[in-house]
């Protein structure tokens, strides 16, 4: 199972958030962020997909 991906996009808080897009990230494009919350309606392929979408570009 591979670790929890944390992006301010899929973030349950991404359309009231003050700290969008601010807070620390790794190499990875991980959010470091206490307030974080995944947003479930959001699946795992989805986020696959736009990435693969995003590295062909």
């Amino acid at each position: 199972m591979s670790a929890e991906k944390k992006y301010c996009v899929i973030c349950a808080w991404r359309a009231g958030c003050q700290k969008r897009y601010s807070v620390a990230t790794d190499a990875s494009g991980n959010v470091h962020c206490p307030d974080y919350s995944r947003d479930l309606l959001i699946k795992d392929k989805d986020i696959d997909e736009a990435v693969r979408k995003d590295q062909a570009s």
